[in-house]
């Protein structure tokens, strides 16, 4: 999927290269494009909308990552990774220029890896290889990815440690610190979670902790917080004002010949204080199941469901079916094709449940939403 920098196309990678010449460094040049056509049923208030979509399986990227040797099974490593719209050319994730990731760090064979940057938090890394969006997209995840089962956030300011396996049991854990003057704990994040491996059973659990920032930007482009927004739909914008967030997530999954079955579910739960619009916890309750089936080597087919259900602050429901089918015209190319399907009732906070298909963000305004989509990605 990945190949070593080989020309003299890109001025970054010649100095790169430069580098792996003089310190044998392994440096490699990586990206997804992964462009289509979305079809959405309610989409802001409308009956439809068709348009070109940009990241459908997975973000469109392009990064630089790598490793130097230093010695006694020590090794220094680093990434810088850039999200895009491969539609428009445009920079994601707020128009960072390494708004992926973008950290460097130390491993060792027998203590693991400690980094240091804007990352992934532990609960990404070790529980979402076991949920539904981990093989065919975001459709498969909750309605407004609420829980960050999708990987809405990264995080700034991280430092993150990752142990080495240990007899198929994988730990990790991260503190991102806020850098707010004269208050450690505003704008923190915090995580930790456990994955398990063994055979064809695969499981793992996690917690994430994000304090929301300084009272003043909260929910705004000018947050504090360590962590990216999710409060990216209506599903849960309401909230966007709250202190704190809480997620605890558990998955897992089992592959029985061609078919693997799996399973994840979540607590979310949304803090207020004095400073925010609401008064009382908002909290979801998130569970989904899904069944991978590898009909073929080149052809995958995916079905999921996921049930969510918030109380406290406000109460809804939302009940939502997905299929999506993968066909790999070589080792880099493949085309897709996915369907989902989400229905919604009760209050989400701003008026009656808006529905919304997973990690898609597209606000429908209404009680049920559509989406279809066709496309192709490229790995190199």
């Amino acid at each position: 999927m990945k190949k070593k920098i080989v020309s003299a196309a890109v001025p970054l990678a010649i100095a790169f290269a430069s580098i792996h010449a003089q310190a044998q460094n392994s440096v490699t040049l990586y990206g997804i494009i992964d462009t289509g056509f979305t079809y959405t049923h309610n989409a802001d208030g409308y009956a439809s909308q068709f348009g070109m979509s940009s990241g459908n399986e997975s973000g469109s990227r392009w990064g630089l990552k790598g490793s130097e040797d230093l010695g006694g099974g020590l090794k220094t490593i680093f990434q810088l990774e850039n999200g895009f719209n491969s539609t428009t050319g445009k920079l994601g994730q707020n128009s960072r220029e390494f708004g992926r990731q973008a950290f460097v760090g130390l491993s060792g064979t027998s203590w693991g890896t400690v980094t240091l940057g804007r990352q992934y938090d532990p609960v990404v890394d070790l529980v979402q290889p076991v949920q539904g969006d981990n093989y065919l997209g975001g459709i498969f995840t909750s309605p407004g990815d609420v829980d960050n089962a999708d990987n809405s956030a990264r995080f700034n300011n991280a430092v993150k440690w990752a142990s080495p396996t240990w007899g198929g049991l994988t730990a990790e854990a991260m503190y991102a610190a806020g850098g707010v003057a004269g208050s450690t704990s505003n704008g923190q994040s915090y995580a930790a979670a456990l994955a398990y491996n063994t055979g064809p059973l695969a499981l793992a659990a996690g917690y994430l902790h994000i304090d929301n920032g300084t009272a003043s930007v909260r929910g705004t482009t000018s947050s504090t917080s360590t962590s990216d927004s999710l409060f990216n739909s209506n599903v849960n914008f309401h909230y966007a004002t709250a202190k704190s967030i809480n997620i605890a997530r558990i998955g897992g999954n089992y592959q029985i010949g061609a078919v693997t079955l799996g399973a994840y579910g979540s607590f979310s739960d949304y803090k207020p204080d004095a400073s925010s619009a609401f008064t009382t916890s908002e909290k979801y309750k998130v569970g989904s199941a899904y069944a991978v089936w590898q009909v073929s080597a080149p052809l995958s087919t995916e079905i999921g469901y996921v049930y969510m259900k918030s109380s406290g602050d406000s109460s809804a429901a939302y009940n939502q079916f997905a299929i999506a089918a993968d066909y790999f015209l070589s080792k880099r190319t493949d085309i897709y094709a996915f369907a989902g399907y989400t229905h919604a009732s009760g209050s989400n906070g701003l008026g009656a449940a808006d529905a919304v298909v997973g990690s898609t963000d597209t606000d429908s305004n209404k009680s049920s939403q559509a989406v279809v989509t066709i496309g192709i990605r490229h790995k190199f």
